[in-house]
């Protein structure tokens, strides 16, 4: 479903999906609660970044490998540019590993 007129779009990003899916839930009622149109949350692909370091310390011995990994989900939201519903969006209380990037977009 297409947002007729200016719309915000809302990105999410962090480590743990549970956090952003509650940062949705609280979004959608927001919205909701002030009836603006709302299209998401969509899941976008979640980026895996792995980085590969040798177990020995000094070289020595066969080559093993530890391989570390960080999964970062994000999560996309459009919602109609209306002031009431921005404002009350900006009070949500967000967890230190997730970042919000909201942009206005006409």
């Amino acid at each position: 479903m297409a947002i007729k007129g200016p719309k915000a779009r809302i990105r999410l990003s962090g480590l743990s999906p549970v956090d952003l899916d509650k940062i949705c839930n609280q979004i959608k009622e927001i919205a909701t609660k002030t009836g603006v149109e709302i299209c998401g949350p969509v899941p976008l692909p979640t980026r895996r970044l792995v980085v590969p370091t040798r177990k020995s310390p000094d070289g020595e011995g066969t080559n093993t490998w530890d391989h570390w990994e960080m999964r970062v989900h994000r999560r996309l939201i459009d919602i109609a540019a209306d002031e009431r519903a921005l404002r009350q969006i900006m009070r949500i209380q967000v967890p230190k590993d997730v970042n919000i990037e909201i942009v206005l977009e006409s």
